[in-house]
């Protein structure tokens, strides 16, 4: 929904449902689980974002409006809820991972040209966050098998409904089994990379490729590059993989000494 319409309706429809959800419920609820089911609300409606600081400003426009409304009177731990559900979408074991910001819906479009896939291929989209990756995938492939794995319970339970057309589940992609998949797309952080191409070289079958949005995979030989946009390129590199060329270090050339004058 986020990403059909124009920056911020998005964000005044979050914030008008949980107030609206608040409302409601605060005749029926304590004040402080009426505030919790609204910002559970706002939170999850979070993961719908584009940018780091939209998912942000969706997940704490509410809890931020009810405080400087003083519309309840809550005990000062309670401003800690919107900070946990938080938590819960994006957990700290995941921080280092995957950047927040989601794939482009038209980044992968070209793919096929790259790298072509049979009917029924298996993609994976390791670390799928709400779907984003997923979606763009599908256009790319259209009949293509799309699977994602997430460690976030929430933004799997958002992609599962974002993208019903493919299997999902929750887990952690550097534990899960790679071997049987044609693609495996990532948009991790160029700290990871390594990881991610120790992953590949273990598990991916011949034939195989391993796809990057934007971060390079220093430790290998791209077997071609596309662009999703004029300053984002995608890193495509086909199993079995080939090491980068080294670059020779430089040979550094002793100064010669310096000759005295001679004395007259």
């Amino acid at each position: 929904m986020t990403q059909c319409l124009k920056w911020p309706v998005p964000a005044l429809l979050v914030w008008g449902g949980a107030w609206l959800i608040y409302l409601n419920v605060s005749g029926l609820l304590p004040a402080l689980w009426a505030m919790a089911l609204a910002c559970a609300v706002s939170v999850a409606c979070s993961a719908m974002g584009r940018t780091n600081a939209r998912r942000w400003a969706l997940a704490l426009g509410f809890p931020v409006s009810l405080w400087l409304s003083g519309a309840a009177t809550l005990p000062s731990w309670a401003w800690l809820i919107p900070l946990a559900l938080a938590l819960l979408i994006y957990p700290v074991h995941a921080w280092h991972d995957a950047p927040i910001f989601p794939t482009p819906l038209n980044a992968l479009r070209t793919l096929p040209q790259a790298a072509p896939l049979p009917d029924n291929a298996l993609v994976l989209d390791a670390g799928c966050g709400a779907g984003d990756g997923l979606r763009a995938l599908r256009r790319a492939y259209p009949q293509a098998r799309m699977c994602g794995i997430e460690f976030s319970w929430p933004l799997r339970f958002v992609a599962a409904l974002r993208c019903p057309w493919a299997r999902i589940w929750h887990g952690d992609i550097w534990q899960a089994d790679w071997s049987s998949y044609d693609l495996v797309y990532v948009f991790q952080r160029p700290e990871t990379m390594p990881h991610a191409v120790a992953k590949a070289c273990e598990h991916l079958k011949p034939g195989a490729w391993l796809v990057s949005l934007e971060f390079e995979a220093t430790e290998l030989t791209p077997t071609a590059v596309v662009q999703a946009s004029a300053d984002r390129p995608v890193w495509l590199y086909q199993a079995p993989f080939k090491a980068a060329a080294l670059q020779p270090a430089p040979v550094k050339t002793a100064a010669r000494p310096r000759q005295s004058a001679p004395s007259r």
